[in-house]
C-alpha cells in the first residue's frame, strides 16, 4: 500500500472552507432534499396527540425508504444510525422531542435550512449516495445510546473536574478566543449594570476613570484559569492578546524573528520569512504544559504551534541530539511529526525535502567540519526513525523506494570522507535487507565493478518481501446460509472456493460435497464456483453476496429455507466453559488489534472516504465489533425454549465479565450492547427468570457502558488496567474525530501543530495498550472446536428478523 497520495483535506483544497464536519451537514441535507422528491407520498400531515401534525414521516418508513434505495446499506440498525446523526445535526427534527431515533411509529419532520456553503460537493442529485456513505463512516463512532435518552435529573459531583479536564485539553488559540468572549460578554453586563444603578454623573466620571486603561497578562499568569479572566473582565478591563493585537514595540532580531516581549521576557517567537509568519513556537515549562513562575531559565523550552512543513521539518532536525539520548520533548516533537505528516505534505515532498537537507549547502561558504557530518546523520537518524515506526506501510511507495535507494548511494559516497557515518550506513544495510558492509550500486563512483549485483539483490529483496505481504493478508468475509444469516470467516486473500467451503460446511455441519458456493449478484444472477476459483476475487465485486446452496442428487442447487435453518439449530455454546470462549475471543480480537498500525487511526479520520486500502486492519476490528453484538443477539434469539434461553443470557452475562477480567473492553462492549439490543431486552419472560445475583452482576457490567460525563465510568476503569489491554475502538476513534472537527488544521495558512500533536497524543494509547503481549493461553483439549467457532460466527445481520425471532419466541401481551 502507498503513502504518496495525500489524505484528501478540505483546508488543503479551499482554504475558505470550513471544518470536516460542514461536509457531514451537505450530506445530510442532501439526504433530505432526495428524501422530499423521491417519497413525498410518504409526508403528510398525521394526527397527533395535541393536534394536527403537519408534513411529518415515520420513523420505520424512513429507515425502509433507506434500505430500499442504498443497497450498501446493509441492515437496519445502520439505516437507523444515518438518520440519528440527521437527529443529532437538527436536520430531522422529532415530534416527541426525543433525543434517539426511534424504528418505530414515531414522527419526524425536517427542517427548512438550505445548505449555504459555496463548495458544496453534494449539490447534484446524483451525488446524495456518495453522502450517505459519508455518512456511513460516522455512524460507527456515534457512542451506544444505553442510558443517554432521558436520563434523569441528577447532579453532577464532578463537574468542576470534568471542566477543568475539558478546558485543559483546548488549544491555546481556543482558550483565547474563548477568554476574549468571556471577557467581553462580563464587561458589556458590568457596564449594563453600572447604568442601571448611576445616575448620568457617575456614568460620566466612571467613563472618563476607565478611559485609557489597559491590562496586559504577565508570562506568570495562566490564560487557561477562567477565574482570572472573569476577574478581568468583572473590573472592566480590554482584553489584549499578545500575538494579535500588542502595540508596535517588538524588535526586528538579526535573525528575523519577531518576539513578542511582556515584561522583557520572550514568551512568542515568530519567525518570518518576506513578512510572513512561517514558524511560532511558545515558550513552556519542561515539566507542564503551560509556563509556571519560580522555574530556573534552563527548565524552559519552546514547542511548535504552528508553521510551515519545511520550517516545522528544519526545527526537528535542530532539536535532535546524536550521542545523548533524546529528551522527552524532543521525542514527542519527532513522533508527532511522523505520525501526521501525512496530513499536510505527501510522502514524496517529505522525501524531497529530507534529501534537501542532507545534501546543504553551507550559505555562509563556511562551515565547522563537525557540522556537516552532525547535520547529514540527524537527516538519516529521523530516517531510521520514519522506517522503523511505518514498517511494512511503506514497503509499496515508490517514492520511498527511490528515496532510501538514493541517499544509500550518498551516505556511501560519504562515508569515505566522513568516517563517522559508518554506523548510519550499517543501520541502511539493515533497512534496505543488504547485509554486504559496503554494497554500492551503477550510480557509486568507487566500486563500479560491483553495481549489477547490487541492484539485483535490492529489487529481489523488495518483490519478495511484496509477495510475502499479499500472501498472507486475511480479511473477513461473509458467507450467506439464508437471506438474513450469515458466517464470518477469515480467511486469506488467495484462498480457494473449495477451501472456504470447507470451513463453512465444519461449520454448519454439513458434509462438504453436499455443498457449493453460489455467487448472487443484485439482479438475481446465480454464478456457481468450481473448486479452484479464487472465491473473494469473484465474490466481492459491488453489490454480490456469497451463498452456501445444497446440491441433490441431480446436483441442483438448492438455497436453505429460513425455518428449516432455525430447526437445526442446536445450543452448543451451553457446553463450553464460559472462562475459555471468553479467552478464544481476546485471543482473535487481539490478534486484530494488534495488527493495526497507528497511521490507520490518521487516515480513518482525515480521510472523506474512512476507508479502504489504508484502513483495512483497523475496519476488520471494527467490524468484528458489530458481528460480536449480533452473535449475542442471535444466539438467543434461535434458542425457542425457554429454560435454555435463560442460561443462555446468563452465560453471555459472565463471558462480558470474563472479558472484562482479561482487559478485552472490545468485546465486553459488543456483548454487554448486544444484551441491550430491543429485540433481547423486550424478552421480559426470559429477564423474569434470571437470578438476582446475575441481574447485580449485568448492572455493574453496564454501568461501564454508560456515555454519560464522556463515559467517564469506563475511561477511569480503563485507565487503572495493566496492559496489554484493548480499548473500545468506535470510544477511541470518537475522541480523535473529535479532536479533528473542534479544530482548525491550518490558521493563517501555517499547520496548526497543536492540533496534531493531541491527536498524535490520543493516537499513541495504542502503545500503550500493547506494551506487553497476552500470555497464549490455549484452551483446553475438549475444546478443540471453539477455535473455528470463534473465528466464524453465524449471525443475522438483518434486525427486523430478530425482532421477528423475538416475538415469535415471546409474542406480545
Amino acid at each position: 500500500m502507498t503513502l504518496s497520495r495525500r489524505i484528501s483535506n478540505p483546508y488543503l483544497e479551499n482554504p475558505s472552507s470550513k471544518i470536516y464536519g460542514e461536509s457531514s451537514s451537505c450530506a445530510g441535507r442532501a439526504l433530505r432534499n432526495i428524501f422530499t422528491v423521491q417519497a413525498s407520498d410518504l409526508i403528510k400531515d398525521r394526527v397527533y396527540l395535541t393536534g394536527i401534525c403537519r408534513r411529518s414521516c415515520v420513523g420505520s418508513q424512513l429507515v425502509d425508504w433507506l434500505l430500499q434505495h442504498c443497497p450498501f446499506v446493509k441492515c437496519r440498525s445502520t439505516a437507523v444510525g444515518v438518520w440519528q446523526l440527521l437527529l443529532d445535526m437538527g436536520i430531522v427534527l422529532s415530534v416527541d422531542r426525543e433525543l434517539c431515533f426511534q424504528d418505530t411509529y414515531a414522527f419526524y419532520q425536517f427542517s427548512a435550512d438550505e445548505c449555504t456553503y459555496l463548495f458544496c460537493e453534494f449539490e447534484r442529485d446524483e451525488e446524495w449516495q456518495n453522502g450517505v456513505k459519508l455518512l456511513l463512516q460516522l455512524v460507527p463512532l456515534t457512542p451506544p445510546r444505553i442510558t443517554a435518552c432521558n436520563l434523569p435529573d441528577q447532579k453532577i459531583e464532578d463537574a468542576a473536574e470534568t471542566e477543568a479536564e475539558i478546558l485543559a485539553r483546548l488549544t491555546s488559540a481556543v482558550q483565547r478566543e474563548l477568554a476574549a468572549v468571556i471577557a467581553l460578554k462580563a464587561r458589556k453586563s458590568a457596564i449594563h449594570q453600572n447604568e442601571e444603578n448611576n445616575s448620568p454623573e457617575d456614568l460620566q466620571d466612571t467613563s472618563d476613570a476607565q478611559a485609557g486603561v489597559l491590562c496586559k497578562l504577565q508570562e506568570r499568569d495562566d490564560i487557561g484559569r477562567i477565574e482570572l479572566v472573569q476577574k478581568l473582565a468583572k473590573e472592566n478591563y480590554p482584553f489584549l492578546q499578545a500575538d494579535r493585537k500588542e502595540p508596535a514595540n517588538t524588535e526586528q532580531v538579526p535573525c528575523d524573528l519577531a518576539v513578542a516581549k511582556p515584561d522583557d521576557e520572550v514568551t512568542t517567537v515568530q519567525e518570518k520569512e518576506q513578512d510572513q509568519d512561517v514558524l511560532v513556537l511558545r515558550k513552556v515549562s519542561s515539566h507542564s504544559s503551560a509556563p509556571t513562575s519560580g522555574c530556573a531559565e534552563n527548565d524552559w523550552r519552546y514547542v511548535v504551534v504552528s508553521g510551515t512543513p519545511e520550517k516545522i521539518l528544519e526545527h526537528l532536525l535542530n532539536d535532535l541530539h546524536l550521542e545523548a539520548a533524546q529528551d522527552k520533548e524532543t521525542e514527542t516533537l519527532l513522533d508527532d511529526f511522523l505520525l501526521t505528516y501525512t496530513v499536510f505534505m505527501t510522502t514524496d515532498d517529505l522525501c524531497q525535502a529530507l534529501l534537501r537537507h542532507y545534501c546543504a549547502k553551507n550559505i555562509q561558504g563556511k562551515e565547522e567540519n563537525s557540522d556537516v557530518p552532525c547535520r547529514k546523520r540527524k537527516v538519516l537518524h529521523l530516517v531510521s526513525q520514519w522506517t522503523s515506526l511505518y514498517k511494512d506501510w511503506l514497503h509499496e511507495d515508490e517514492h520511498l523506494k527511490q528515496f532510501l535507494k538514493t541517499i544509500y548511494r550518498n551516505v556511501l559516497d560519504d562515508v569515505y570522507e566522513y568516517p563517522i557515518l559508518e554506523k548510519e550506513l550499517k543501520e541502511f544495510q539493515k533497512i534496505l535487507g543488504t547485509h554486504r558492509r559496503h554494497t554500492v550500486d551503477e550510480y557509486s563512483p568507487h566500486r563500479k565493478n560491483k553495481a549489477f549485483f547490487h541492484q539485483f539483490s535490492l529489487k529481489e529483496n523488495w518483490l519478495q518481501h511484496r509477495g510475502t505481504v499479499n500472501e498472507t493478508e486475511e480479511i473477513f468475509c461473509r458467507i450467506y446460509i439464508t437471506e438474513h444469516s450469515y458466517v464470518s470467516v477469515k480467511t486469506k486473500v488467495s484462498a480457494s472456493a473449495q477451501e472456504i467451503l470447507k470451513i463453512v460446511a465444519e461449520k454448519i455441519q454439513h458434509a462438504e460435497e453436499d455443498l457449493a458456493l453460489v455467487v448472487v449478484t443484485f439482479s438475481g444472477e446465480k454464478h456457481e464456483l468450481q473448486p479452484n476459483d479464487l472465491a473473494l476475487s469473484k465474490s466481492l465485486e459491488s453489490s454480490s453476496r456469497m451463498f452456501v446452496y445444497r446440491k441433490d442428487l441431480n446436483d441442483t442447487l438448492n438455497p436453505f429455507a429460513e425455518n428449516e435453518e432455525l430447526q437445526q439449530r442446536s445450543v452448543r455454546i451451553l457446553g463450553i466453559n464460559t472462562w475459555d470462549l471468553a479467552l478464544e475471543l481476546t485471543n482473535f480480537d487481539w490478534s486484530l488489534f494488534n495488527s493495526i498500525h497507528e497511521q490507520e487511526l490518521i487516515y480513518f479520520t482525515f480521510s472523506r472516504q474512512g476507508s479502504g486500502e489504508n484502513t483495512v486492519n483497523l475496519s476488520l476490528l471494527l467490524q468484528r465489533c458489530n458481528e460480536v453484538q449480533l452473535w449475542v443477539a442471535t444466539e438467543i434469539l434461535l434458542c425457542s425454549q425457554l429454560c435454555k434461553r435463560v442460561q443462555l443470557v446468563k452465560k453471555f452475562i459472565k463471558i462480558a465479565a470474563h472479558c472484562k477480567a482479561q482487559r478485552n473492553l472490545n468485546s465486553f462492549f459488543a456483548i454487554v450492547m448486544g444484551l441491550n439490543t430491543a429485540s433481547v431486552s423486550r424478552l421480559s419472560q426470559t429477564w423474569e427468570k434470571i437470578p438476582g445475583k446475575f441481574k447485580k452482576l449485568f448492572t455493574e457490567l453496564e454501568s461501564l457502558t454508560d456515555p454519560s460525563l464522556n463515559h467517564k465510568a469506563y475511561r477511569d476503569a480503563f485507565k487503572k488496567m495493566k496492559s496489554p489491554k484493548i480499548p473500545f475502538m468506535p470510544l477511541l476513534l470518537k475522541d480523535v474525530t473529535f479532536i479533528h472537527e473542534g479544530n482548525k488544521t491550518f490558521l493563517d495558512n501555517l499547520v496548526n501543530f497543536e492540533k496534531l500533536h493531541m491527536i498524535a497524543d490520543t493516537v499513541r494509547s495504542l502503545r500503550h495498550c500493547r506494551n506487553n503481549q497476552f500470555g497464549n493461553e490455549v484452551p483446553p483439549k475438549e475444546h478443540q472446536e471453539l477455535k473455528p467457532y470463534v473465528h466464524h460466527l453465524r449471525v443475522i445481520d438483518n434486525q427486523q428478523t430478530l425482532f421477528e425471532l423475538s416475538h415469535r419466541i415471546e409474542p406480545r401481551v
